[in-house]
């Protein structure tokens, strides 16, 4: 948990209890991705910034699997359970079940609003003290307010929230909504939970209904209308998350290339939330950093390139490939067409050419493999050079096992390494050799059968072909070129 701070709060409740039917999915809405994380994470984030002394999950639906969750994620909140879906009112009740009695401001936001900013939390908090209320609600002036509660005004305070379907006409023409994000006096909040009646249709419990019971008990109301409404959206359905997840990449974007970032085709490229560059990196088209990806000064990735958990080093380029859990040194290049999966090392001036794959393989500084490789459970030494087509073969079909390559060692084109096998500083493989014991310092290593030429076998064997047809007019062809050298013509 961060240091207290002038921000804190006694409280934050996130309601992520909904089911979430319009997703039509068997994962939790909250769990959904938006920038490379589930959308409750990011609002824990968020919630984070203020230092809550406590911070409370409220789950319902499938809730095993948020809980699950929520243990990786953020083992620093308490889960309070809300058993049925009986309304906004009664998810923040089961919130605040969960904790002790407290004192001070509750900061109250949802799991499924990904846009909302830390700063946006922070500035409602200030507003709330500034102006001494009981209740500020955040809210926003939006181009269509359908289906949104309007906020009446009374003056500088909230009068009362209507809901769109109890709404007048007057009150429908209003643009300015409630986005269900609070900062509330825990002595005004309790009372009015402590007062909530399921009087409506539906027989829940509204939360907006605490702000009637404060402003009857003479309490100050008042909202916040944040300049960005974006941040107030939320996630319904699935065109709503890919809303969602192409703004906020397009904000991750803007903040990267405002910090020296080129990104020379934002429409295509993608950046999660947990990445890291610095100043001129370029990106470009096709690319998408994911996880904790970060880019060091200078280097290039793309096109075409997902890099997921990658560290990349300063001056690096990598060409059309994908890698996961993987370090790039500096100056390394990679690709195109390159698969390095979990644990493979790339030390400086490393290059790993088109169509290689690799598997916690470690290579040292300078050392190449420029091709067509499988380079799997290896090391392999400063300066030294892998063959096109070599294959590491380090499963023997019940483990697997590392080998060897010690510096400026050559491997000949079509070698296969059989693990495990040591390969001496400045030893050779001849081409096409299969090594299965270790080759000294050195030495030259030759594993392979000695070459036969049989001679007719095409005409005795594949008599009338093309093949043989072919064979034939050289052999003429060659007899003739033969007999005239001889003859002197």
């Amino acid at each position: 948990m961060a240091d207290q701070t002038e921000n804190r709060v006694a409280a934050v409740v996130i309601m992520a209890a909904g089911s979430g039917t319009r997703m039509k999915s068997a994962i939790p809405k909250v769990l959904h991705r938006v920038a490379g994380k589930s959308m409750v994470a990011l609002a824990i984030d968020t919630a984070d910034a203020l230092s809550p002394e406590r911070l409370v999950v409220v789950v319902g639906h499938q809730r095993e699997l948020v809980t699950q969750h929520l243990a990786e994620v953020a083992p620093h909140v308490t889960i309070a359970v809300q058993d049925q879906p009986l309304g906004t009112g009664d998810a923040v009740r089961a919130g605040l079940a969960a904790l002790p009695e407290i004192a001070g401001e509750v900061v109250v936001t949802s799991g499924d609003v990904p846009l909302l900013a830390p700063d946006t939390l922070i500035d409602l908090v200030a507003a709330h003290r500034s102006a001494a209320n009981a209740i500020t609600v955040l809210s926003a002036v939006v181009p269509d307010p359908t289906g949104y509660g309007r906020i009446v005004r009374d003056g500088d305070q909230v009068a009362r929230i209507v809901e769109q379907s109890d709404a007048t006409d007057a009150e429908l023409d209003l643009a300015e909504i409630n986005s269900g994000i609070y900062v509330f006096d825990a002595e005004a909040l309790a009372e009015g939970l402590a007062a909530l009646q399921a009087s409506n249709a539906q027989g829940e419990l509204y939360l907006t209904d605490v702000i009637a019971h404060a402003r009857a008990a003479g309490r100050r109301v008042g909202a916040q209308v944040t300049s960005d409404y974006l941040q107030t959206e939320g996630v319904n359905d699935r065109i709503q998350l890919a809303e969602r997840s192409a703004e906020l990449n397009r904000r991750i974007l803007t903040h990267w290339m405002s910090e020296g970032v080129t990104i020379l085709d934002p429409a295509t490229t993608w950046v999660h939330a947990g990445v890291d560059l610095a100043e001129d990196v370029t990106l470009l088209p096709g690319t998408s950093l994911e996880g904790a990806t970060s880019v060091a000064r200078g280097a290039t990735i793309g096109p075409d390139t997902t890099l997921i958990d990658v560290e990349v080093g300063e001056n690096a380029r990598v060409l059309r490939s994908h890698a996961e859990l993987a370090v790039i040194g500096p100056e390394v290049t990679v690709g195109p067409f390159s698969f390095l999966r979990p644990g493979t090392e790339l030390a400086t001036r490393a290059h790993v050419g088109a169509f290689v794959e690799m598997k916690k393989a470690v290579i040292g500084e300078g050392a190449k493999v420029p091709h067509l490789t499988y380079c799997g459970d290896a090391v392999v030494g400063a300066g030294s050079n892998i063959g096109a087509g070599t294959i590491f073969a380090n499963y023997d079909g019940v483990g697997k096992s590392t080998s060897t390559v010690g510096e400026s060692a050559f491997v000949g084109s079509d070698s296969v390494l059989v693990a495990p096998v040591h390969i001496g500083d400045g030893a050779y493989v001849a081409a096409g050799s299969t090594i299965t014991v270790d080759v000294g310092p050195g030495e030259l290593a030759v594993s392979r059968g000695q070459q036969r030429n049989i001679k007719g076998w095409v005409e005795r064997k594949r008599a009338g072909t093309a093949s043989a047809q072919a064979a034939a007019a050289a052999l003429e062809t060659h007899e003739q070129e033969t007999e005239q050298r001889e003859t002197g013509e």
